[in-house]
């Protein structure tokens, strides 16, 4: 698939969906950067099963909401490795409950992280992005973002934000031949779903046409699609990964 001598910066990737990704990308021959904020000891777990399995990996720790720890980031990972092809966007959090019961501080972390993040960490890697050969943005966004749901306002919004941003960068990104793109997944196999009671998961289940959550290996190998030079004439787009949640 085209990922040899290219470095791939996955942020949000000690665990779930951005491990997942990280490892799928660094088995098809990317350089890959697990990026965390304080797991240190997640991350370098995934970055060993890695390089057990014959990949290359490096751990680099940056708050993506922190400017200087993001720059300090791409020093670190320019001296490792050199410029990033390929940055996807992948740290997030939630902090739900009702929203008449919504805090400000509520409000604005999850803003901060999932969809400021993305700004401070993508103004960090765009020039690298837009002067690689197959340059690479991609989104990690979430189903909520289209369909909204209970108690997840400040997390909707910021999923949702992230659509405009994808696009609005695709077509600043188009001159120089790079791409923007987003992908959504809908209700996938991570430590967040093993929380949710079994009967509330019977009920989410029953509402997906193909009445089941995607494994994360799904979602992974949809972003290494979007990241390979395969995918050099998609830009722009939000690509669902939801087993029908849209139909």
């Amino acid at each position: 698939m085209g990922f040899e001598d290219r470095t791939c910066l996955i942020t949000g990737s000690s665990r779930g969906i951005g491990s997942g990704i990280a490892e799928e990308l660094a088995d098809k021959g990317a350089n890959v950067v697990i990026n965390y904020r304080a797991s240190a000891g997640a991350a370098e777990k995934v970055a060993d099963g890695i390089r057990e399995q014959g990949g290359e990996a490096m751990i680099a720790q940056a708050d993506v909401t922190d400017e200087e720890e993001v720059a300090a980031m791409h020093k670190e990972v320019d001296d490792a490795y050199g410029s990033v092809d390929v940055l996807i966007n992948n740290a997030g959090i939630n902090v739900d409950t009702m929203f008449s019961e919504m805090t400000r501080a509520e409000w604005d972390r999850v803003i901060e992280v999932d969809l400021t993040g993305a700004f401070v960490c993508t103004k960090e890697f765009f020039d690298d992005i837009a002067e690689a050969p197959e340059g690479r943005l991609i989104n990690i966004s979430s189903v909520v973002g289209k369909q909204g749901n209970l108690g997840q306002a400040n997390y909707a919004a910021a999923k949702s934000g992230m659509f405009g941003l994808t696009r609005t960068l695709a077509i600043e990104l188009a001159e120089s031949g790079s791409t923007s793109n987003c992908v959504a997944p809908g209700f996938t196999e991570t430590a967040m779903i093993e929380g949710i009671p079994e009967r509330v998961r019977d009920r989410i289940r029953s509402e997906i046409p193909l009445g089941r959550f995607a494994t994360i290996e799904e979602v992974a190998s949809t972003v290494r699609f979007i990241a390979s030079p395969e995918a050099s004439y998609i830009t722009g787009e939000v690509l669902d990964v939801n087993g029908g949640m849209d139909l």
